[in-house]
């Protein structure tokens, strides 16, 4: 056991935790894990004989919560036991039995909940990780419900470094974990500054070349042009983003499901395909890179070969999008490539540069254009892998244990960097890492957020946004700003809303006291 002394505003969260079932907002880096391990040691104190509850998103990021149990915790008596699915159901139910702290995955304890192996009767703390995840029927909902109504001695502790951008979600995560109070910290908080390593941010805008947007232009034609059929054909009523388009998508299926299959519908429905696969190559042309939006354009063209949709063939066939293909295909065959690329590679040569032992995370939206930076990264000597998801299908991702490798020689210093998608956004133990690039900007404050984290935690950091002037580049990286002001404003309110709720319950109780 290591000791460690709490910062300022580790202590007042777990202050409030003692008394109060609480919700805790940090930024990645900042330590959020030790209050809850305070708060084990406390309640296990306070109730012998009781169990602590801790769930993690992933196994290896359980495994990482039982490492830092371990090392931190004061009470060296206690039966530490990591609970998944590998392990045999009846060995859990067992296990379950002489645990005091059991670190786990919500699906395993909500599987072991409903097959009747385990109860949390005896629970007197559960601590529900990135619990942002709290929403719908994600097994996060089911256990902490399941909690709630069994439990004894109840105490909920809900970690994230980010909830939502949005009051209404923010509201249900607190109602389904129950949470009486708020602590939120930022970088900007008065007992969080000295305690912060600093933080360089540059944005790094590159002009797109006049051949790339000659492409954009023509696709940009034809998704106009759909568009306004849409309108026309009265279907579209509202401004047509993503999130519209693929609404009225869906509701267009369900019409047809249930019978309903006039013309105007299946036209509707057709449009919508197309104008969605635009969008996608719209957005993997002004973003990414002529190489990926090059293999994307291709597996159009197959689609419609093998007659697999019929608005995709629509789609190839118009002459708009012949044109582009022909013009992006001159540009992969000359290897040309997006501006970003070379300014990358331009950016981590000169951090070499200046610090051989660099450590430095990359983090991009597609796979394709994962493999593609860290090829080139690689052809330039520089220590670099892909960091990606597992599997969905065979050859398509990494297997845990290979992430964890490429973590450990990323840590040990063999590489220098981590070409990663939003796999390494989250749950990841890297302490220390001197610049996160985002290849490019998104539009979710939450992940925003988890990106950032990554540097400036124990020593300074530095991070790089590469942004193409003009795309939606600029404006995902503007959406990401507002939401994530409108998130801390939306938790300021509701922590002042739960204060008032939490005054007028004092009162009804001194009242009837008094009677």
């Amino acid at each position: 056991m290591e000791s460690i002394e709490p910062r300022a505003y580790q202590e007042a969260i777990f202050e409030t935790a003692k008394k109060h079932n609480t919700l805790v907002v940090l930024p990645t880096g900042l330590g959020k894990t030790l209050p809850a391990v305070i708060l084990a040691d406390y309640r296990l104190k306070e109730f012998p004989s009781t169990k602590i509850l801790i769930l993690a998103p992933t196994r290896p990021l359980a495994a990482q919560w039982l490492d830092y149990f371990k090392k931190y915790s004061s009470n060296k008596n206690k039966e530490l036991h990591l609970f998944t699915g590998k392990i045999n159901a009846l060995k859990r139910k067992e296990i379950w039995k002489i645990a005091n702290v059991v670190l786990s995955t919500p699906q395993c304890i909500s599987n072991d909940l409903k097959n009747k192996l385990i109860d949390l009767e005896n629970v007197n703390l559960l601590v529900e990780d990135e619990c942002h995840r709290c929403v719908k029927n994600y097994a996060y909902t089911y256990v902490v419900e399941q909690y709630l109504k069994q439990a004894k001695n109840p105490r909920v502790l809900g970690l994230t470094a980010s909830p939502s951008s949005d009051s209404k979600t923010i509201k249900q995560i607190c109602k389904n974990l129950g949470i009486e109070k708020v602590e939120i910290r930022t970088r900007d908080s008065e007992d969080v500054k000295p305690y912060l390593q600093k933080l360089t941010r540059e944005i790094i805008k590159v002009e797109l070349p006049s051949k790339i947007k000659e492409i954009i232009a023509l696709l940009k034609g034809i998704h106009k042009k759909r568009i306004e059929e849409l309108k026309n054909r009265k279907l579209l009523f509202g401004r047509p983003t993503k999130i519209n388009i693929l609404e009225m998508q869906k509701r267009f299926q369900k019409m047809i499901a249930t019978g309903n299959r006039h013309f105007n519908i299946l036209r509707g429905i057709s449009v919508c395909a197309q104008i969605i696969k635009l969008s996608h190559a719209l957005e993997l042309l002004e973003t990414q890179g002529i190489e990926t939006s090059y293999s994307y354009l291709n597996d159009l063209y197959e689609q419609a070969r093998q007659k697999k949709s019929k608005a995709v063939t629509q789609l190839v066939n118009t002459k708009e999008f012949q044109d582009a293909y022909l013009k992006l295909a001159k540009l992969f065959k000359a290897k040309e490539e997006h501006p970003k690329l070379e300014k990358l590679k331009e950016i981590i040569k000169q951090e070499l540069e200046r610090k051989k032992d660099l450590k430095a995370i990359i983090f991009s939206q597609y796979r394709n254009s994962v493999n593609k930076i860290n090829n080139e990264l690689t052809k330039l000597n520089i220590k670099s892998k892909i960091f990606i998801g597992q599997a969905k299908r065979k050859f398509d991702g990494m297997s845990q244990k290979e992430q964890q490798l490429i973590l450990h020689e990323f840590k040990q210093g063999d590489i220098n960097c981590l070409v990663a998608t939003s796999v390494g956004e989250e749950g990841i133990d890297i302490s220390e890492v001197d610049l996160v690039v985002f290849y490019e900007p998104i539009p979710s404050a939450i992940r925003t957020i988890q990106r950032r984290g990554r540097t400036a935690r124990l020593k300074p950091g530095k991070l790089i946004i590469l942004m193409a002037k003009g795309t939606r580049d600029e404006s995902h990286h503007w959406a990401a700003y507002y939401k994530e002001r409108k998130m801390y404003g939306a938790l300021e309110n509701l922590k002042h809303g739960l204060k008032q709720g939490i005054k007028k319950d004092k009162k009804k109780q001194k009242k009837i006291s008094e009677f």
